[in-house]
């Protein structure tokens, strides 16, 4: 059976995303530095077995936001998934760190809400317990 590892995610500044997934999720940094050629600078950030390399060129000045219309774009990235065992304590979380969370549900199999973090990337959290 096949496992992610990772997803690649381009951001304006890998080294805050990174300190706000740690936050938030409790995640630890497996690795940072320079991108392959010097092209710019990652960070994987996650667990042992799965982590997001958030990224950056070596010109984040000219990194453009994602297109609003992401769900309709061929490609296009529309949200990270998380799984938490305390949504609540990771939603305070959130707020407290002055992001929004909204589209709250309750449905099989869990609880859920999103929120898009200084970038415009969304992500979802939800719980199974």
């Amino acid at each position: 059976m096949a496992q992610l590892e990772h997803v690649n995610i381009t951001v304006s500044d890998p080294q805050m995303t990174a300190r706000m997934l740690a936050e938030l999720f409790g995640w630890t940094i497996r690795w940072e530095g320079a991108a392959m050629g010097g092209a710019g600078y990652t960070v994987h950030i996650g667990t042992d077995e799965t982590y997001l390399a958030v990224y950056s060129g070596s010109r984040p000045d000219q990194t453009v936001p994602k297109a609003d219309a992401s769900y309709q774009t061929r490609g296009g990235m529309n949200h990270i998934g998380v799984v938490v065992a305390d949504l609540d304590a990771v939603e305070a979380k959130v707020k407290a760190l002055g992001f929004t969370p909204h589209s709250h549900a309750n449905y099989e199999p869990g609880r859920r809400f999103y929120f898009h973090d200084h970038d415009g990337v969304e992500v979802e959290v939800v719980s199974y317990q």
